[in-house]
């Protein structure tokens, strides 16, 4: 007699033996993660021209979609090997500390382009891909603020930093003092602006009596409001 047990046990195997794994079809999986892998090292290389490029992450990257493609084909096959799986990849920690988000959204997109093809759901995978790069690339040249410059100068003599203070202001609509620092009657200022005029104000501040070096500094990072 089959009892409740027995037919549960036997739609769960089923459920995991419904999936064709002929050749044709691994073959077919593999191809795939390799296109859209392919297609995730070069978005990749695209989108950190400006930053500090890590080739071997990006390798990494193409690594691991086909990695997961394996792993996802064989826990379809077979129930048993899926349970192993699991128990396998449960201690597998990543200790690799992420230093841009931008590196966590790629590493998340190539595990996830690995898990839906080798679940023979490629269509995902592409969707993702267009809807991704398309993303990504309009919200990294979307304008959301302009970020601000650093004027460094050094100098000594009488009111100093009120000279510079005073010349800033005519070309800045906004800028503060980060720190001014005086050694042996020596100042060293640091101002943070924003100005379309660098090379007026800089030229004006090498004049200022007593400037010893000036200089400006640009940088891609975060905007403070």
């Amino acid at each position: 007699m089959t009892n409740f047990k027995d037919i549960f046990k036997r739609s769960f195997i089923e459920g995991f033996s419904r999936y064709d794994m002929t050749p044709e079809n691994i073959i077919v999986c593999f191809a795939i993660a390799t296109v859209l892998s392919v297609y995730i090292f070069a978005v990749y290389r695209i989108m950190t021209r400006k930053t500090f490029y890590s080739k071997n992450f990006n390798i990494a990257l193409f690594a691991i979609t086909e990695i997961t493609t394996a792993v996802i084909l064989a826990v379809q096959s077979n129930v048993v090997v899926s349970l192993g799986m699991v128990g396998a990849l449960s201690i597998v920690r990543f200790r690799t500390a992420i230093k841009d988000p931008l590196d966590l959204i790629f590493l998340f997109w190539a595990i996830t382009t690995g898990i839906v093809t080798g679940a023979g759901q490629a269509e995902i995978a592409f969707v993702l891909a267009f809807i991704l790069t398309i993303s990504i690339f309009i919200l990294d040249r979307l304008p959301i603020a302009k970020a601000p410059k650093i004027l460094m100068v050094g100098g000594e003599g009488k009111d100093f930093q009120k000279k510079i203070t005073e010349t800033v202001k005519k070309y800045c609509s906004f800028y503060t003092v980060k720190s001014c620092a005086i050694n042996n009657g020596h100042y060293d200022i640091v101002v943070e602006l924003r100005t379309s005029k660098e090379s007026d104000l800089i030229e004006e501040i090498s004049q200022i009596e007593g400037v010893t070096s000036s200089s400006f500094l640009c940088h891609n990072g975060e905007v403070t409001y």
